[in-house]
């Protein structure tokens, strides 16, 4: 039986949550039974050249069920709620149970007593609004970044998104939890061109409703990336000061926060391994993961076991302080979960954080490059991810930006590397602005300044 909608056609958490409960009612003797349900819709318009490229919107349901029975896990699940699905789930996944390696610390997660906090992170009005007026701020956002400087020689992409999700857990050690989510996004990429050089440059802009989002800001972002770029060329090679700025500073913080998991920690994975406690970044540096502050896009009151978020403080005046764990994890290490285990319905438990970001400095980014008389302001990084080793910490990536000289920003610059390990980048820390803001990923940008970096151009 598939779950029901509720008012203004979204989906109904309690309607979730009882398909939950009768696949947990289902267990057997020494079984331990953890059911995960959710409902998902989205929509994603694209202009392109004053006309609607495309048009999607998609429904979804799922569910993902685990068996745990004398330390075996199995697991199972299906892309649909219809007919007697739930309980062909059930039975796979009971199946599933004789393949497993036993585990002492395999188990469904138990109720911990943390309270969950209030969060408002849905929009009534974002379900009711009509697919007309989306396909229009599509249109107008390309419209207007076509407008927005004559060097803009087209419009790559100029898309409106949004989601609704709606989520339950239910296990037979007592977890009971929903969660109810809207956002959306707009977002452009703009051409510029001059002398027959082409750049490249974007602008988004998120919400929970659409009454969010600012169609000028983004396309003013798009031309103004785009066009700052035209003419750069290859700064010389050094060791010298770097401003990273928001967008690039909060893709590091990320490749940071996913080494201080307990399961990249036990799987050998983490340049933290055994550094609990030590000072692994300059005293200015507050880390905190806080999936429970309403304007992380990533906010949410429950993780992926049906437990609490919290707040989680990572990194405390340059000092690390904590792991996150799920439950699995937290056994295995001898400490308690910290409301962080992440997952689909077609997947176990994993374990990371959800919604990072940094204590926030006392000056501005214009006051941080008034400060450097020779430097580089990195606006745009390449192959990042692929470019750092979480072990060793060593990264390489390609960059772009802006050269600094006098306290003011001057040529731009492109087709360089920078290269470091994070653990030293974390050291050399020299200044974080006052400019935290949250972006389309779990960690927030801000910019920060790193005392040297080795940079490599011509």
């Amino acid at each position: 039986m598939a779950a029901s909608g509720g008012s203004n056609g979204s989906p109904d958490e309690a309607a979730l949550l009882a398909v939950a409960e009768r696949v947990v009612g289902l267990a057997g003797p020494g079984e331990q039974v953890e059911a995960v349900v959710v409902h998902e819709r989205e929509t994603e318009v694209r202009a392109y050249e004053g006309q609607v490229e495309s048009l999607t919107s998609a429904e979804s349901y799922g569910i993902g069920v685990r068996v745990v029975r004398d330390g075996r896990q199995g697991f199972a699940h299906a892309g649909t709620l219809e007919g007697d699905v739930a309980a062909e789930v059930l039975a796979e996944a009971r199946d599933n149970v004789a393949f497993a390696t036993a585990d002492e610390h395999c188990a469904v997660a138990e109720p911990d007593g943390a309270p969950f906090a209030d969060l408002d992170l849905y929009r009534p009005e974002l379900v009711a609004h009509p697919t007309a007026d989306k396909v229009a701020v599509a249109l107008e956002l390309e419209r207007l970044v076509q407008a927005s400087d004559p060097r803009i020689s087209g419009v790559e992409s100029a898309e409106y998104g949004d989601s609704v999700a709606v989520g339950a857990v239910a296990t037979t050690t007592g977890i009971r939890a929903t969660s109810r989510e809207t956002g959306c996004f707009l977002s452009a990429y703009a051409l510029a061109e001059q002398d027959g050089e082409t750049q490249t440059g974007f602008g988004f802009s998120l919400g929970r409703a659409p009454g969010d989002l600012d169609v000028e800001a983004v396309a003013a972002d798009a031309a103004e990336r785009s066009t700052r770029m035209l003419g750069a060329t290859k700064p010389e090679s050094g060791r010298m000061t770097v401003v990273l700025d928001p967008w690039v500073s909060a893709q590091f913080l990320g490749i940071v926060a996913g080494t201080l998991s307990g399961e990249a920690v036990q799987k050998g994975r983490s340049m933290f391994a055994d550094r609990l406690g030590d000072a692994v970044a300059a005293p200015l540096l507050t880390l905190v993961d806080d999936p429970t502050d309403p304007e992380a896009t990533s906010a949410t009151a429950a993780d992926g076991e049906g437990l609490a978020t919290r707040r989680n403080v990572l990194v405390a005046d340059g000092r690390l302080e904590r792991f996150v764990h799920n439950s699995e994890t937290a056994r295995r290490a001898g400490t308690a979960s910290t409301g962080s285990a992440v997952r689909g319905y077609s997947s176990t438990p994993g374990v990371g954080a959800r919604a990072v970001k940094v204590a926030p400095g006392p000056l501005g980014p214009s006051e941080l490059i008034a400060s450097i008389d020779d430097g580089l302001l990195v606006q745009g990084v390449s192959g990042l991810h692929s470019g750092v080793n979480p072990v060793s910490g060593d990264f390489s990536t390609g960059a772009e930006g802006l050269r600094i000289r006098g306290g003011e920003l001057a040529e731009p610059v492109r087709e360089f590397t920078i290269a470091s390990t994070i653990q030293k980048m974390l050291q050399d820390l020299a200044a974080v602005g006052d400019d935290v803001q949250w972006l389309p990923m779990r960690a927030a940008g801000v910019t920060l300044v790193v005392g040297e970096l080795t940079v490599s151009g011509r």
